[in-house]
């Protein structure tokens, strides 16, 4: 009788840790869920607006790579993710909650708007470019450094100190944007040096985004030895596991975590080196564009492998360029481009749930 009731008193099902899967079987779960995300967003547009759905991924794939423009519009989209996604990596391999790359980006690109406009025709030309990667690496640095330390020294909370380390960047730059602004009084700073391009990246072979792209395909190749060979990526990874286990073999946690966060923010103050002096050659408080929260999912989904990351960052510019043009085919406004992508990005990350759990239903009593 007491076994019986323990037999029904169980529930109809339990969520348990599934082991390694493999390889191809994950990226085919994560093939069906983009599918199912789109067979989603196509019937939402056709219920909205009754368009084809070939119409609808037509013009998925048209906004994405309709033309030459947009391939490289595409490219440069996914190098300046996946840039911030690889800055984010090292901290969140060792566990520390970097929610601060938004700031720190925007940061590092400010820096390098302030040495394009205080610094043209007062130090030589060709030391422009060199002073402003300097700056905007040593400002994206030192705003990974600060929350760093209070977490060193005093265990202070990562995740609210370098979300509130977002909102002190775009303030500052709201101030400096008001300082600077061209016209006077128009709050925003407008393109700087559109006369004589002083501080803008060169071109290669006429493409505009093809050194932003190499520089990034440098760093992602940087990241993945350093994180899988170095010694100092072996320390990075004992102290995510266990920092008792780092303190017990030798090494200085807080050392590491210190170090970490200034890699960290030094390639976010690149990433905002890269958007001010080769894209956009201005700076704005929506000049990160969010990149740095979507590359939290672009890092976490790849495993924190540098490598998926170029593909994860692909994938997600991709959605969102298309799911922009959706909205523009079918005469939507942009928010509805927004809705689209929030829909495959939920499929997309709901999936890795099928990847790391299984569903185990109860058994049958006559078994």
């Amino acid at each position: 009788m007491k076994n019986n009731e323990v037999r029904h008193s169980e529930p109809l099902f339990h969520i348990s840790k599934r082991a390694n899967i493999v390889w191809w079987k994950a990226w085919l779960v994560r093939l069906v869920a983009i599918l199912a995300a789109l067979l989603v967003s196509a019937v939402l547009t056709v219920v909205l607006t009754g368009e084809n759905p070939l119409d609808v991924f037509s013009s998925l794939i048209k906004g994405a790579i309709g033309t030459n423009r947009r391939i490289w519009v595409l490219f440069q989209n996914t190098a300046m993710l996946l840039c911030v996604a690889l800055a984010v990596t090292p901290a969140f391999k060792m566990k520390f909650w970097n929610i601060g790359a938004e700031g720190q980006a925007l940061i590092g690109a400010m820096a390098t708007a302030a040495v394009m406009i205080k610094l043209t025709g007062v130090i030589p030309a060709p030391l422009l470019i060199p002073t402003m990667l300097i700056a905007s690496i040593a400002a994206g640095a030192l705003w990974g450094l600060i929350p760093a330390i209070f977490k060193a020294k005093w265990n202070t909370n990562e995740t609210l100190f370098t979300l509130m380390m977002n909102y002190i960047a775009i303030q500052i730059v709201s101030y400096f944007s008001g300082e600077w602004a061209v016209p006077k009084g128009s709050g925003k700073i407008g393109i700087i040096n559109g006369v004589n391009y002083e501080g803008w990246l060169p071109s290669i072979g006429g493409k505009n985004y093809l050194l932003n792209i190499l520089v990034v395909a440098a760093v992602t190749v940087g990241m993945y030895v350093y994180l899988k060979y170095s010694k100092q990526g072996y320390e990075i990874t004992v102290v995510g596991e266990s920092q008792n286990t780092a303190r017990y073999i030798g090494i200085n946690v807080k050392k590491v975590i210190i170090r970490t966060m200034i890699i960290s923010g030094a390639l976010c103050g690149l990433a905002g080196f890269l958007l001010v002096a080769g894209t956009d050659h201005t700076v704005t408080r929506d000049t990160i564009a969010g990149r740095g929260f979507t590359a939290i999912m672009v890092s976490w989904l790849a495993k924190f492998n540098p490598l998926y990351m170029v593909l994860t960052s692909l994938l997600i510019v991709f959605m969102e360029r298309g799911a922009i043009q959706i909205s523009t085919s079918c005469g939507l406004n942009n928010s509805f481009s927004e809705i689209i992508t929030g829909i495959i990005i939920f499929f997309i990350i709901g999936c890795e749930f099928f990847l790391n759990y299984q569903i185990k239903f109860r058994e049958k009593e006559g078994k």
